[in-house]
């Protein structure tokens, strides 16, 4: 049986869901506005067990998708630094609603 009024999904949802499945996405979220991580050995440390590649993926996934934003921070040696976006913290609100339902 076919739905008569269903649309297609919209590029843009099928491109947040996809981002937002993806395996630790949701625990950077977390950690970026719960923990007050924003570096990346604040991340390790918050999330214990991701893997360093897997974590170094998803920083810059969330970056390239405008949920993070990646500061290089003129010091020596330079730091890097991760903070949500606007973007980041709606996102993130949405997310923390879903986890308390």
């Amino acid at each position: 049986m076919r739905c008569r009024n269903c649309q297609p999904l919209p590029e843009g949802v099928a491109r947040a869901a996809d981002l937002l499945g993806r395996r630790w996405v949701l625990a950077i979220l977390w950690a970026s506005s719960e923990a007050g991580a924003v570096r990346f050995n604040e991340f390790k440390q918050a999330l214990e067990t991701i893997p360093p590649r897997t974590l170094a993926a998803r920083l810059m996934e969330l970056e390239e998708a405008g949920i993070l934003e990646r500061r290089v921070l003129d010091t020596r040696p330079p730091r890097v630094e991760y903070r949500l976006t606007e973007l980041g913290r709606r996102v993130g609100k949405v997310a923390a609603g879903l986890l308390s339902a």
